[in-house]
């Protein structure tokens, strides 16, 4: 059995879907002709859209509603994925194809629905690299809550204190922490000042060791 497993949170980590999200949200304002404060899309990033709707966009606290708008933007976003495609961030694929070869189970955490991910890993050629996910259809409670990483861990078969996760967000640092997991900050979308709790900052996955080496030996 491996000593230790990996743990991806999937926006901004693994994919560069940054931009296709945008413009989901923008498309979603459109339809709905509603209106997006300025600072919606980072204040927003890495949360379930469950908390985005009444909290950061503040269009509603009903949640037939929120489910409705919430699974009408996700459509938007595969299909902004179908009209320009997506990038596999710098590195990813040779830092997975090191852990594969290594026999460190991968794990999928993220806030997206898991409809996004397969259409994605059905586009690409992530899909052998991961044994599991983890995604918001199947926790309660969103980042910074440790609950999708705690589940994730529990899919790798190891406790928590094996796991190391890989964030791009201050919120899936401070979700993976919470969990009493490392954490390993990828610096796609954030400076590294700003994911603080970090154990350790890279700014794409192949800085890492590519023998199967725990990131952050103790």
């Amino acid at each position: 059995m491996a000593d230790w497993a990996a743990l991806f949170d999937w926006d901004g980590v693994i994919i560069d879907s940054a931009r296709a999200h945008e413009r989901s949200w923008e498309r979603l304002a459109e339809e709905l002709d509603r209106p997006l404060p300025e600072d919606h899309f980072l204040r927003g990033f890495g949360m379930r859209n469950e908390v985005i709707f009444p909290d950061i966009l503040q269009w509603s606290r009903d949640p037939d509603e929120i489910h409705q708008w919430s699974r009408q933007k996700e459509s938007l976003y595969r299909e902004v994925i179908r009209e320009e495609g997506v990038t596999i961030l710098p590195g990813v694929i040779r830092y997975l194809k090191s852990l594969r070869d290594a026999g460190i189970p991968c794990v999928i955490g993220t806030s997206t629905q898991r409809d996004n991910v397969e259409f994605i890993l059905e586009m690409t050629e992530l899909r052998p690299y991961f044994q599991e996910m983890v995604t918001s259809e199947d926790v309660s409670h969103g980042k910074p809550d440790p609950e999708v990483f705690l589940k994730a861990a529990e899919r790798a078969g190891l406790p928590p204190e094996q796991c190391v996760v890989f964030e791009d967000a201050l919120y899936g640092i401070q979700a993976a922490k919470a969990g009493g997991m490392t954490a390993v900050g990828v610096l796609t979308t954030h400076p590294g000042a700003f994911l603080k709790g970090a154990d350790r900052l890279v700014a794409q996955l192949d800085e890492l060791p590519l023998d199967g080496e725990h990131p952050c030996p103790r």
